[in-house]
């Protein structure tokens, strides 16, 4: 090429390049900049936007159990930092949407010559609404609205601000602009169908259904995407059945069925679920209803979803009176693989439910605690089913300790080879599961000791390998060690016991490993788990051990009794618990109320010859108690409970008057009139409380441990426990110096019968108080044991002051008290009355 041939080329892509400059409006800068902008920053930018809008849908779940949303979108709450996106997708779409618009735009005498500029914004705006940055959103939708007129988009971007208001809750400004756009004659098909649509949730937000159940009808009639409208007439079907329009949410849910694959197979399953749910049982072909479930069911196409089959399945078996295969096909339904949490709380609580009508309180205590794992907190459901599981607690622990106590004490009573034959039986099963597990591939657990919480099985009682012990140490749970000796196994093989055991010369080939080998490797032969001397050996011997395991198991027969019959009407079953109590011939306070209750039960029964039998008992032989009083006045027993309560209320101020020695006497006195009553551990522990006031914590503590051992099931029962173990903490108090603290009592000591001379005292303590105006000392009668009365002046700050209290009552005329007396720190006092030391205190002193 010669030189004037280069020139002129030069000059040539020169006059180019400055021709496809931003500020000049030529034909070739305008198509330049717009080309460029639409196949390189746009292009990049709508596919990172169609991957984040792919993972949104993919990640989204939806409840089929309530209405859905219109749009796919989880709303997170969570305010992010500046310049931060939610998903790396959008914020590279929005990247690429601003580098167009830096780039590419044309703003030439106040107006955009780029004609892919308005494309650029909306990019910008649904960027940013997916990124869930409504606000900012808005802003760009409101751009191309003002700066666009006349852009092919202008439809498009106001059903986008119309969508965005929506987010932002302007609901009623969302509708007002989508009807006047809906009034155009210019719309296209896709925009007639997603104003519809954002229509209808606005809407559905607004609770004003029926208008929302005709938009949908409408978009799903002019959507192009088989997948919105599959969505739009699922919708719309749902909204049909809330309104109450069964016959026309089914003609939906046909349509949807009609369109078969050519929608999410979602949709299509779920249609046929909402008409079975739709079914009228008692009008229509139950047959037809059943094999339609069947076919769904077989249907391969349909596994992903036969958590909703198996449900539906369930439901139309409790329909039709079939529980039991109802029950069948609801754990059907939880064993197959689902995502929906709601479906999964909604089952196990029908499950709760029918074991509950069923009286497995057990059971249905299981399945509630299941219920509510996987149901929202925040639903109001939730609080009504955790009251309902509580209330359960008590009949489940006392279920529980009587099949404990019971199944220890029948083993206890065998012969010694009907227990090594049990135990012999139990520990052989315990080896076949452990061959099916090895068969399965998985190891048996080993464990060098059992676990101190199921020391012996019983015939519902967990396998002890299943067991957790308690120790926090990880060599002491038998499920840590075992799953140790399976990683170990599979990482180096079977090694033996030697130096440098890790050489790969010395792994032994595990496919020649026979199953007997491999029970070797985990010591099995050895393991205590499979011998049966193990639990021979813990089994209780001592007689007050059974008697305490009696004693407990009796307390639970009784609380059942009670608790069947008064708190959930299942006379059987508490007849049945109060008649066996009766057959262990349990302790004296029980057999009355037993009988009595008994009494009761057999009068609602209809049982007439067992109840003319047990009053005579009761007439004969308790003819002087409350009981039979309440039999022959049957007004007399509505008085019963409150009779109770204002017992314990009397006793409670004599407590609180120092009355201690009534105290005792009125609980002695209501254990004998009311033996059995649920409240006398409440008493118990009030009588308890009185003990410590007058014998000290040693008396204190035997009291306690003597509820805690007589109901140990109860909550009272359980407090006592709990201050058992505080005791230990007032046993380590020791006296310090006086001169470590700041506050101090005045102490005058009586002789118990000396009350009067007491009294005196303290009228005339208080009239001094009152006459030198010493408003912040106050003074009592203390108890301190049953032979000693001690008058008490509180709130000194220092023993000088308080010294020089006792001086000015000695020697003022007015008052001439001649009483010996000691001064305390208010400390010591409490610790003084608390382990009953005065005596101690004094001759230190």
């Amino acid at each position: 090429m010669n030189k004037i041939a280069r020139i002129l080329l030069f000059f040539t892509i020169s006059a180019a390049i400055i021709s496809c400059s931003r500020k000049k409006n030529t034909f070739l800068s305008r198509n330049y900049h717009a080309v460029t902008a639409e196949y390189n920053a746009m292009y990049n930018g709508g596919v990172a936007l169609q991957q984040g809008k792919e993972q949104i849908s993919q990640n989204y779940i939806d409840n089929y159990w309530d209405i859905l949303p219109v749009e796919r979108m989880d709303i997170d709450e969570k305010i992010l930092l500046p310049d931060s996106v939610r998903n790396q997708n959008f914020g590279r779409a929005e990247e690429k949407a601003v580098k167009a618009i830096q780039k590419h735009s044309m703003q030439i005498d106040g107006k955009e010559r780029n004609p892919q500029m308005d494309e650029a914004y909306l990019l910008l705006g649904k960027s940013r609404y997916f990124d869930q940055r409504f606000v900012p959103a808005l802003d760009a939708f409101n751009y191309i609205l003002y700066r666009y007129p006349a852009s092919d988009n202008i439809n498009h971007a106001k059903v986008w601000r119309a969508k965005t208001n929506i987010r932002l809750e302007n609901d009623r400004l969302a509708i007002n602009n989508l009807k006047k756009l809906l009034e155009s004659d210019r719309l296209e098909d896709q925009d007639i169908a997603d104003a519809n649509a954002a229509l209808a949730q606005a809407y559905i937000n607004l609770n004003v259904l029926d208008s929302a159940e005709v938009s949908l009808g409408i978009a799903s009639e002019f959507t192009g995407n088989r997948d919105e409208e599959g969505r739009y007439l699922f919708i719309q079907g749902q909204l049909l059945n809330r309104l109450g329009n069964t016959t026309e949410a089914n003609q939906v849910f046909d349509r949807i069925i009609e369109l078969h694959r050519k929608i999410p197979r979602i949709y299509y399953v779920n249609a046929y679920v909402q008409k079975a749910r739709n079914f009228e049982y008692n009008q229509g072909n139950n047959v037809y209803l059943l094999s339609l479930l069947q076919e769904l069911e077989e249907n391969r196409e349909n596994r992903p979803y036969l958590d909703r089959i198996y449900f539906q399945l369930g439901e139309y078996y409790m329909q039709t009176d079939s529980t039991d295969a109802a029950v069948d096909y609801y754990n059907r339904s939880l064993r197959s693989e689902s995502s929906d949490l709601y479906l999964k709380s909604v089952t196990y609580e029908i499950l709760a439910n029918v074991n509950f009508d069923r009286a497995n309180y057990q059971r249905a205590g299981k399945y509630y605690d299941s219920t509510l794992a996987y149901m929202s907190p925040e639903l109001l459901e939730f609080r009504t089913i955790k009251k309902k599981r509580a209330n359960l607690e008590d009949v489940i622990r006392y279920e529980k300790l009587a099949e404990e106590t019971d199944s220890i004490i029948r083993i206890a009573g065998m012969t010694e080879e009907e227990r090594l034959q049990y135990f012999t039986n139990y520990t052989d099963s315990l080896r076949a599961i452990a061959m099916d597990n090895m068969a399965a591939d998985s190891l048996p657990v080993y464990s060098a000791n059992i676990g101190p919480d199921n020391p012996f099985p019983s015939s519902t009682a967990i396998p002890p390998s299943q067991e957790v012990s308690g120790n926090t140490f990880y060599f002491y749970n038998p499920l840590v060690v075992s799953r140790g000796a399976q990683e170990f196994l599979r990482n180096w093989g079977s090694r033996e016991l030697q130096d440098n055991w890790r050489w790969g010369s010395n792994a032994t080939n595990q496919s020649s490993i026979n199953a007997q080998q491999r029970i070797m490797d985990v010591n099995i032969e050895n393991d205590p788990i499979y011998d049966p001397a193990t639990y021979i050996a813990r089994m209780p011997a001592d007689e007050f051990i059974l008697d305490s395991l009696a004693t407990q198991r009796n307390l639970a027969y009784y609380q059942l009794g009670l608790a069947y019959f008064e708190n959930y009407g299942e006379y059987p079953l508490a007849q049945n618990r109060l008649e066996a109590l009766l057959e262990y011939q349990p302790e004296d306070r029980l057999v009355l109320p037993t009988k009595y209750n008994l009494y009761k039960l057999y009068d609602l029964s209809g049982q007439v010859d067992k109840r003319n039998r047990i009053r005579t008992d009761i007439l004969t032989n308790y003819p002087d108690s409350r009981y039979a009083a309440f039999i022959q006045n049957p007004d007399q027993a509505q008085l019963g409970e409150n009779e109770v309560n204002a017992r314990y209320n009397e006793l409670y101020r004599k407590f609180e008057n120092s009355e201690y020695f009534a105290v005792l006497e009125g609980v002695e006195e209501f254990s004998k009139e009311y033996a059995g009553d649920p409240m006398i551990p409440k008493f118990e522990l009030l009588g308890a409380r009185a003990t410590a006031r007058l014998y000290g914590i040693d008396q204190y503590e035997v009291a306690l441990n003597r509820i805690a051992t007589s109901y140990p099931q109860t909550k009272i029962g359980v407090d006592a426990q709990k201050l058992v173990a505080n005791v230990q903490d007032l046993r380590n108090l020791e006296l310090e110096s006086d001169s470590l603290h700041q506050n101090f009592t005045l102490v005058y000591e009586f002789a118990s019968e000396e009350d009067q001379p007491a009294e005196q005292l303290i009228t005339t303590i208080k009239e001094a108080l009152s006459d030198l105006k010493y408003e912040d000392y106050s003074v009592s009668m203390d108890v301190y044991d049953p032979e000693t009365l001690l008058v008490v002046v509180h709130n000194f700050n220092s023993k000088m002051r308080a010294l020089g209290f006792a001086e000015l009552l000695q020697n003022n005329k007015n008052y001439r008290v001649q009483k010996d007396n000691f001064v305390i720190s208010s400390e010591n006092y409490r610790i003084v009355q608390i382990k009953k030391i005065l005596r101690n205190y004094l001759n230190e002193l």
